[in-house]
């Protein structure tokens, strides 16, 4: 008897634990679907442009956000200009430069930057009161750069994007921070990522978003 009533309130324990572990997964469900919907309301007037970096992001936010293309560079850029105007963005974020530094040119940085000028300029034309962020350019692994020697040349980049923002008047976001943090954002090849890096980035533009609106002095209610 004793058997019988220890059997059954370990099925009843193991009843009330499993029924405990399915709204944990059911509220982990809806908070990132919540989540995902925050991320479709703040970028909802905004454009992200760039390389296949940002091929995962169409998966966060909606297809409309974002114009990324495999291999793009700042001058293969130029010509996503009109397409970008006709989604009459508030915000455009541009995120280019890992693939220029793959250029077979004599001063990669150099030409990208030159290139990148253009861009930005060409965006004014069409969009004059847009605010545009250019984005650094993200680090890859150790064994992605023995792979890949040229990676080396990303931190040279960076400070030239961020002196170039700095002539422009123009907002600089530095991605860095978010590697410092995660340990493994990234895929098999160590240069793209793994789809929950997505949200962190989002994350990370939005804390930096609002925070520049606070130093400014500006309300947060973006």
């Amino acid at each position: 008897m004793t058997k019988k009533i220890f059997l059954s309130a370990l099925i009843g324990i193991l009843v009330i634990f499993a029924t405990a572990c399915g709204n944990k997964q059911n509220e982990k469900q809806t908070a990132t679907v919540d989540s995902k919907d925050q991320y479709k309301l703040f970028y909802n007037k905004s454009v992200f442009l760039g390389d296949s970096l940002l091929l995962g992001l169409p998966d966060v936010l909606e297809d409309s956000n974002v114009i990324s293309n495999a291999g793009a560079t700042a001058l293969f850029a130029l010509e996503e200009v009109d397409k970008i105007e006709s989604e009459k963005p508030e915000h455009v974020y541009i995120m280019l430069g890992s693939d220029d530094l793959l250029w077979p040119v004599e001063n990669p940085v150099g030409e990208s930057i030159k290139n990148y000028n253009k861009l930005i300029e060409k965006i004014k034309g069409k969009l004059p009161n847009v605010k545009i962020h250019v984005l650094s350019v993200t680090p890859v692994t150790k064994e992605a750069m023995e792979v890949e020697p040229r990676y080396k040349n990303i931190p040279d980049y960076n400070k030239a994007l961020e002196k170039m923002a700095a002539t422009k008047n123009i907002d600089y976001i530095d991605l860095s921070s978010i590697f410092e943090k995660n340990d493994n954002p990234y895929s098999e090849d160590g240069i793209h990522f793994k789809d929950d890096f997505y949200p962190i980035f989002l994350n990370h533009i939005k804390q930096h978003i609002h925070s520049s609106k606070n130093n400014e002095g500006v309300p947060d209610g973006e």
